[in-house]
């Protein structure tokens, strides 16, 4: 089976001040269906540029990124956006949800803007968050969740479609050390029992171990004796 996610070349730069800062020098990258590999980089080593180029949020970049066998440079704006919502699924270190709807909800709409039907959707989110331990807090909104919990429904809005590739940025960053275990543990089993693939970046060597893979990004630069 093909790679889910290839990159070749990827390279992006800007200038500040009159020079030149190179934040990605040539990556590399090939991840396969299923495999969870863990980008490991120090702050400021470029893993959020990554992960932002391979999720198709920005432009400016050089270089080949091929998303579920789609090469991304030959789509435009709306081709992109499909690609994102068919294909992609995200999970930030602040969790992002609407404040203004439950946990369940947070969950629904993803699969009602990909067009899911509401009774199917609303059901596929009642399971999920009942896999994540929250079938107690369906009806609660963010602001009544620890932030564990409002993590663990990021992590099951990001796999509500399906996607091939979950792309997670220090998903547990902004926990402590305890909730950041029970909240990895539970990304995982999630993304391992659906087959999705996910490229997690981080900065903590002993959740990256607990990974498929270790890559690491050091001043815009892959370690390529970790990486296919």
């Amino acid at each position: 089976m093909s790679e889910v996610l290839g990159v070749a070349g990827l390279a992006r730069s800007f200038t500040q001040g009159g020079r030149t800062i190179h934040v990605l020098r040539g990556i590399d990258l090939a991840v396969q269906p299923g495999e969870i590999v863990a980008l490991l980089g120090p702050s400021g080593s470029g893993k959020s540029t990554l992960l932002q180029a391979v999720g198709l949020l920005e432009g400016g970049f050089e270089g080949r990124i091929r998303i579920a066998g789609e090469e991304a440079a030959r789509l435009d704006d709306n081709g992109r956006t499909r690609l994102r919502r068919e294909a992609l699924g995200f999970v930030y270190q602040f969790h992002h949800l609407l404040p203004d709807f439950t946990a369940e909800e947070n969950v629904t709409l993803p699969q009602l803007i990909r067009g899911r039907d509401p009774a199917e959707a609303e059901q596929r989110a009642r399971t999920l968050l009942t896999a994540l331990g929250l079938d107690h807090r369906l009806d609660h909104r963010p602001a009544q969740l620890s932030g564990g919990e409002q993590q663990r429904v990021a992590v099951a809005r990001a796999l509500a479609n399906r996607p091939a590739l979950v792309l997670a940025d220090e998903p547990t960053g902004n926990l402590d050390e305890a909730t950041s275990e029970r909240v990895l543990d539970a990304f995982l089993d999630l993304v391992r029992g659906q087959g999705a693939a996910a490229l997690v970046a981080t900065h903590n060597e002993r959740l990256a171990a607990r990974m498929d893979r270790v890559v690491r990004l050091h001043e815009g630069k892959l370690d390529d004796t970790n990486c296919y």
